[in-house]
């Protein structure tokens, strides 16, 4: 069976377990995906990684929340009403 794996570098779950910090480290400051028995079962993703991961999926919503209201009515308000 073949499995999609989402990332450059690999590693086992022994190898992590062996040496969680140097695995972390040959991805470089990029996610490495830890296979059991050669099937990815998860990704180590570095902090940075993780936290520019999760300002693109903001972004998005963003978007997508912009886009489903851009057919929405106006309504003017003046400054001084506010």
């Amino acid at each position: 069976m073949t499995h999609v794996v989402l990332s450059n570098i690999v590693a086992s779950i022994s190898e992590l377990k062996r040496n969680p910090m140097g695995t972390v480290a040959a991805g470089g400051g990029q996610s490495v995906a830890i296979l059991n028995r050669n099937e990815p079962a998860f990704y180590c993703v570095p902090a940075k990684e993780y936290e520019a991961m999760m300002n693109r999926l903001e972004d998005l919503e963003l978007i997508a929340l912009c886009k489903e209201r851009e057919n929405d009515p106006t309504i003017k308000v003046s400054i001084d009403d506010l």
